[in-house]
């Protein structure tokens, strides 16, 4: 948790690359209960000008409580609140986790650096335990509360599926950091050539499926020499949507499909699997789903005396794939964008990240959940420039101010295609080398 002095040194993250200037990042969240100590910090807190909140809700102006979204004035600023939605308990909350904190980061920066003067900024995390029956609900949550001017998340793109109607049809904004489905974006039938943006208010800092699934066929085609695979998905919006453009790929380069499975995503028996993977002949798995599903698979493949790698995409890219699996020696996956430390501010970001306190790690989707909480801050401040302070009717004005961004952040350059797509389109694949994630290619959407 961060310490009472995360702030004293700011370093520059992010900002507009028309204005110049990157702004600060600080965080500072610690659950405090003597007595002492909570008075300690906000003397710490208020004698250096700054907004403590998450645990504690202090306030660097005269007057207390920042007030309700609409007001602004230099002596009561309006407070905005950024919906966060991630699992944050289950099997996948270490990257729930980390997308939380990482917005919390951004929000926190831009409180310390006034990025928005007038405006107080404060994260609201719900809990969607990976599961599209949260979804509803949680976006409901979010509806109704009116000073939440902007949603990230979620990581799961079933989840998204269940939020992005009621979210569009309440016009408050969802910018996701991890959803890779096209059908978010383009429409149920961009497979078969049309396309169609279903929800105004969704948008997304990552490449999708459409890029992941063909970039690892290629490589495995291409680069490892591998013509023919058996390819399995755990039935999920994510991981069909994975192994359908990965397959169509394979097969306009040559390659063969010798045995397509589905398996529950619950699923931890793949002995029988394993069987038939080994009868077919294939030279390798491709495996569209998450760690917690491919480590089970991965193992018992080894285990079935099979010496060909599992390859799967940004959901199996995990730490807990490697401490799940004890041999995972040779295996694949693809990730969106680079690595942090590869990234023009991505050692910043880490810096300021660990300097805050988090106990957790970032993860891989960090950096761009980063990004994602401060385009919903950058689209509040135009939308504040364009009428003098935050009219009562923001939240409808959200969509088209993200629409027109252009900044530059962690990943890279910010900005959304028609469709709400990110522009900067990155993959990296990653092998396991002595127990560890080893980059051994990155490239765009077009290598």
């Amino acid at each position: 948790m961060p310490r009472p002095t995360a702030e004293d040194d700011v370093v520059s993250l992010g900002g507009r690359g028309r204005q110049g200037a990157a702004d600060g990042a600080t965080v500072r969240r610690r659950a405090l209960s003597r007595r002492s100590t909570v008075v300690a910090v906000a003397v710490a807190t208020l004698a250096a000008g700054s907004v403590l909140t998450w645990t504690l809700n202090l306030d660097n102006s005269p007057g207390g409580d920042g007030g309700a979204a609409g007001s602004g004035s230099a002596g009561s600023p309006a407070t905005v609140v950024i919906g966060v939605d991630a699992p944050l308990s289950g099997a996948l909350s270490s990257l729930g986790v980390g997308i939380k904190n990482s917005a919390d980061l951004a929000a926190r920066t831009a409180n310390r650096t006034r990025h928005v003067p007038g405006v107080k900024f404060q994260i609201k995390a719900l809990d969607d335990e990976s599961s599209p029956a949260k979804g509803g609900p949680n976006a409901a949550r979010f509806i109704g509360d009116e000073k939440v001017l902007g949603v990230v998340g979620p990581l799961n793109s079933g989840v998204a599926q269940t939020m992005a109607e009621p979210l569009a049809q309440a016009n408050l904004v969802n910018v996701s950091p991890a959803n890779t489905s096209p059908v978010l974006t383009l429409g149920p039938h961009w497979a078969e050539g049309t396309k169609s943006r279903p929800y105004k208010t969704y948008f997304r800092t990552v490449a999708t499926d459409v890029d992941q699934g063909p970039f690892a066929a290629r490589y495995l085609h291409d680069e490892a020499g591998k013509t023919k695979l058996y390819v399995i998905d755990d039935s999920s919006d994510y991981g069909t949507s994975l192994t359908s453009g990965f397959t169509a790929e394979f097969a306009k380069l040559g390659g063969s499909v010798v045995g397509t499975e589905q398996v529950d995503a619950e699923e931890e028996d793949f002995a029988g699997l394993a069987a038939r993977v080994r009868s077919s002949g294939a030279e390798a798995v491709y495996f569209g789903g998450y760690y917690t599903t491919a480590a089970p698979l991965s193992r018992q493949l080894k285990q079935a005396g099979l010496d060909i790698p599992l390859m799967g995409g940004d959901g199996v890219f995990d730490q807990q794939f490697l401490e799940t699996d004890p041999k995972p020696e040779g295996d694949l996956a693809t990730n969106i964008g680079e690595p942090a430390e590869s990234l023009a501010r991505g050692e910043t970001f880490l810096a300021q990240y660990r300097k805050a306190g988090y106990p957790e790690a970032a993860g891989s989707y960090g950096p761009y959940a980063y990004d994602a909480a401060w385009a919903v801050i950058e689209a509040v401040k135009d939308v504040m420039a364009a009428h003098g302070g935050l009219p009562e009717d923001a939240r409808a004005k959200m969509p088209q101010a993200v629409a027109g961004l252009r900044f530059d952040g962690v990943t890279g350059r910010v900005a959304f295609d028609k469709y709400g797509d990110t522009v900067n389109r990155r993959l990296t694949v990653y092998e396991v080398k002595d127990g560890s994630w080893t980059t051994v290619k990155s490239g765009s959407r077009n290598p």
